[in-house]
């Protein structure tokens, strides 16, 4: 994992990238938009993926659905549990809390066809009538 400051007067909006060196995703390098608002900790941070990806948990718009990042957002929390999180996406996707319902229907119904449209995703593949980003290193 990095973090990049695009503005390094502004650390309230960061990039976060992350590179899986395990699992389905192992090889990928993924990117993540923070945007801490003057709320938090009250708040949560607003987290968005740049990239096209193919994830139950993760929508085709970059949506994230993490329970941490919604209704079990607490103010003890910070970032670093939003990142343990994020890298545990990864490791093991949710298929029970999807925000992309074919990619968790494909992982709760045919797991190994799951793993074939990840990897068909990963190198810029089309998966469903879907175009996604080619997230390889």
């Amino acid at each position: 994992m990095k973090t990049e400051f695009p503005n390094p007067d502004d650390i309230l909006n960061f990039i976060l990238t992350i590179e899986p060196d395990e699992g389905m995703y192992k090889g990928g390098r993924f990117n993540f938009t923070f945007a801490i608002n003057q709320n938090f900790p009250h708040d949560p941070p607003k987290v968005k993926c740049k990239e096209k990806i193919y994830h139950p948990n993760i929508d085709l718009e970059g949506n994230v659905c993490l329970n941490i990042l919604r209704e079990d957002w607490k103010p003890v929390l910070n970032l670093n549990a939003v990142i343990v999180g994020l890298q545990f996406l990864f490791l093991e996707p949710n298929a029970s809390d999807p925000l992309n319902k074919d990619a968790a229907e494909d992982l709760k119904n045919n797991r190994g066809g799951f793993k074939s449209n990840v990897k068909a995703s990963m190198v810029g593949g089309t998966v469903r009538g879907e175009t996604f980003d080619r997230v390889l290193k």
